[in-house]
């Protein structure tokens, strides 16, 4: 077993031990619902499950608002089940999870999807104590509808983007569901827009999201990018699982989490959005990505700053316009094996350059996986760039069908380091291995 695999397997057990003790304590082997005591549950057999549908069902519906009473009526019980039947389900708002809920839905015939997004100007000033905006144009705004306020700061010219929802209104002024928080001023060139997560779940654990499609309306709407939104997107959350969802059409991100901890993401089929097709975000530890497609967005698996020990396995990825899988500022000891990787436009595989040694990917190991036609006549199937140390290429298959052109199978950047090559494969390529670090001591 290699170093980066032990140090995996340690981490995982130690991760997610029993709660028996190792200081002599006996293990709990007959557990009981006891008050307050959240780390031990009996499985129970059955739990509240809701129903939600068009023309029957517990809930009767085709908006958000029927959803999210669902979700929120689970959620006060202590948990279960919100059941989506077939139908197609028109959102001006996000569905919120709440911790131990369950959606599912019914697959295809199970369709979210968001309506066309309204854009305009916010007219006066709010201070960050302010709960509420004046819009320029407000005929196509809703109470009830989930919004994006962009503005930059004033004080420093960076960005602010801020999500609230509209609850009340007089005319063109609306109350917001929280405070600002942050100087929305006219000197940034503030504006709001209906854009939103269809599925967001923040600072909640032990959730499931499953057999259910979710449709971003791409050319409808407004692009927002996957730090803060996506056909499904988590902020500080815990054990949450995506299973069986199609997240398509939108103008972002498919499914995007930050700073989440133990999140799966498997058998489910992210297409052709605008952005990321999946997005484990910012400090994101132990995520499993495994059997899933993504098909035809921007970049395929996005591993974002401090990604580690995470696996991404037995996933196809194909029809990516820039790298399939993409790994950089301090994303650590994960492993990407098995994998299928076709048709990238510019990589198969990247290791992003950073800012230097101390910010790069390092301790990753790239095993097993069959890449394809990787980008234009001068692409790679496998780009390690910047200061990226001790990454491990062990019996991958990089193969080029459409002729050798200027490609490359492997390339090793000038400022690498200790980039160890096992077993691998390169076919039709003019360049099997690429060694800038040799090329660079020639000088």
């Amino acid at each position: 077993m290699s170093r980066l695999l032990l140090v995996l397997v340690v981490v995982l057990v130690i991760g997610f031990k029993n709660t028996s003790a190792d200081d002599g304590r006996p293990p709990v082997t007959t557990p009981r619902a006891t008050s307050g005591d959240t780390a031990v549950e009996p499985k129970w057999d059955e739990r509240v499950t809701i129903t939600v549908g068009n023309t029957e069902g517990d809930l009767i519906g085709s908006t958000e608002k029927v959803l999210q009473a669902a979700v929120d009526s689970v959620a006060r019980l202590g948990g279960g089940t919100v059941k989506v039947l077939p139908g197609k389900y028109r959102l001006r708002n996000s569905v919120y999870l709440a911790s131990k809920v369950r959606i599912v839905g019914s697959g295809a015939e199970s369709v979210l999807i968001k309506e066309p997004s309204s854009k305009t100007k916010i007219l006066v000033d709010s201070d960050w104590y302010d709960q509420e905006v004046t819009l320029d144009d407000a005929k196509n705004f809703r109470v009830g509808d989930g919004v994006v306020i962009r503005t930059k700061n004033p004080h420093n010219g960076g960005p602010t983007v801020l999500k609230r929802t509209l609850v009340a209104r007089t005319g063109n002024r609306f109350k917001l569901d929280k405070a600002l928080r942050e100087n929305v001023w006219q000197a940034g060139e503030p504006t709001i827009a209906t854009s939103f997560p269809l599925i967001s779940g923040e600072f909640i654990s032990d959730c499931v999201i499953e057999n259910i499609t979710l449709d971003g309306n791409r050319e409808k709407n407004d692009h927002f990018d996957g730090n803060y939104s996506g056909c499904i997107f988590l902020q500080d959350c815990q054990r949450m699982t995506m299973r069986g969802v199609e997240a398509r059409n939108n103008n972002g991100d498919g499914i995007s989490w930050q700073i989440c901890h133990d999140v799966v993401v498997e058998n489910c089929h992210s297409h052709d959005n605008a952005d990321l097709g999946l997005h484990p975000g910012s400090g994101s530890q132990r995520p499993l990505i495994r059997n899933n497609r993504i098909e035809r967005c921007n970049i395929g698996i996005f591993f974002c700053w401090g990604v580690k020990y995470g696996l991404a396995e037995k996933n196809t990825i194909e029809g990516i316009r820039t790298a399939s899988v993409s790994i950089g500022h301090r994303d650590t000891d994960n492993i990407v094996r098995d994998n299928v990787i076709k048709n990238s436009g510019v990589a198969g595989v990247l290791f992003r350059p950073e800012r230097g040694p101390s910010f790069a990917g390092h301790r990753n190991r790239i095993e097993r996986n069959e890449i394809i036609n990787s980008g234009g006549d001068e692409g790679v199937g496998i780009d390690i760039q910047g200061g990226t140390e001790a990454i491990e290429l062990v019996e991958n298959r990089i193969v080029e069908q459409r002729g050798a052109a200027k490609r490359i199978g492997i390339r090793l950047g000038a400022e690498t380091k200790n980039i160890t090559l096992t077993d691998n494969r390169v076919e039709g390529l003019s360049h099997q291995v690429s060694d800038l670090r040799k090329q660079q001591a020639a000088k």
